[in-house]
């Protein structure tokens, strides 16, 4: 049985994230504390109490995202738990799909997911961009309308392509009110503004790729050991040049996730373990195929069920 492992990324946080785990398993504990020495600060902190204000700060939720999933991932591990045959992760999400691949050290990532989110959010003044989910409405033609509304002044993209009948759109202030109506009068039964601080994975994140094309210089990235489906090809990213580039891309071009999975099923891929926090990626999966399996861990009573999903499949 092929099992690929995908990892969440924004909009996965909770307050109390990894709490149970870093207290029971010291190889959770470790990687908190790698990440707090990492970045200076108590991360773990923030995971687990919050506040959550500070905690939905892009720059916050980043590094404590990866860190919780992969926190989850040495966990899965220490108790002989499932061995992928490919990894993806969803936006940041494919960062700790690369620490696990062996292409990215935990600290290094840490890092830049941290500056990537003080970037992104550097990017687009606050309250002069944002982010919408269009429910109901084929990715070709959520394209084609925010083509339509395009103009001099006025940018709306499809970004998050994560599955049928869901796409995010992202631009500027005027971007946003020019497409809402334009998308209903195409068929979308919903237009939902997002609760973040930028139009990310757009092309106003230009210079913020530029910035962590930087930082992405000064660390050592190696070719996967794991194969690695990357968000802005749908493909396999299979040497270390191809990492960074897909990096620096990712920031400011849509995630095909949907694609992704479809090219995780192609691959073989039989069923599926999301390894952080949230089941955000365990519900768009399920849009896509209804055939594969599923699973998620965050804690330890969805511990056991992974444990339970690979005993049922071996």
């Amino acid at each position: 049985m092929k099992i690929a492992f995908v990892f969440p990324g924004q909009a996965s946080q909770y307050v109390g994230m990894g709490k149970e785990l870093r207290r029971d398993y010291p190889e959770a504990a470790e990687i908190f504390k790698q990440a707090d020495e990492a970045l200076g600060f108590s991360l773990s902190t923030l995971c687990f109490e919050g506040p959550e204000e500070e905690l939905n700060l892009t720059a916050n939720t980043q590094p404590a995202v990866l860190t919780t999933s992969l926190a989850c991932l040495e966990v899965l591990k220490s108790v002989g738990g499932p061995v992928p045959f490919a990894l993806a992760g969803h936006s940041l999400g494919e960062y700790s799909a690369l620490v696990a691949a062996g292409s990215l050290e935990f600290a290094d990532a840490v890092r830049l997911v941290r500056k990537r989110g003080q970037y992104m959010q550097e990017a687009v003044p606050l309250g002069e961009g944002g982010m919408a989910a269009v429910m109901g409405l084929a990715s070709a033609a959520v394209v084609e309308v925010c083509q339509k509304a395009s103009e001099p002044g006025v940018v709306i993209e499809a970004v998050n392509l994560n599955c049928p009948g869901q796409v995010v759109v992202a631009g500027n202030t005027a971007g946003l009110e020019a497409v809402e109506p334009l998308l209903k009068e195409a068929g979308a039964r919903r237009v939902v503004p997002l609760p973040v601080s930028a139009p990310f994975h757009s092309s106003l994140m230009v210079p913020a790729g530029e910035r962590l094309a930087v930082d992405l210089e000064q660390v050592v990235i190696k070719d996967p050991e794991i194969p690695v489906v990357a968000n802005v090809s749908a493909d396999l990213v299979l040497t270390g040049a191809e990492v960074k580039d897909s990096l620096i891309r990712q920031v400011y071009s849509p995630v095909r996730w949907e694609e992704t999975i479809l090219k995780l099923l192609e691959l073989g891929s039989e069923a599926f373990v999301e390894v952080g926090p949230g089941k955000v990626l365990s519900g768009l999966v399920k849009k896509i195929s209804r055939e594969v399996l599923i699973s998620n861990i965050e804690d330890k009573a969805t511990l056991e069920k992974v444990l339970a999903l690979t005993r049922e499949v071996s």
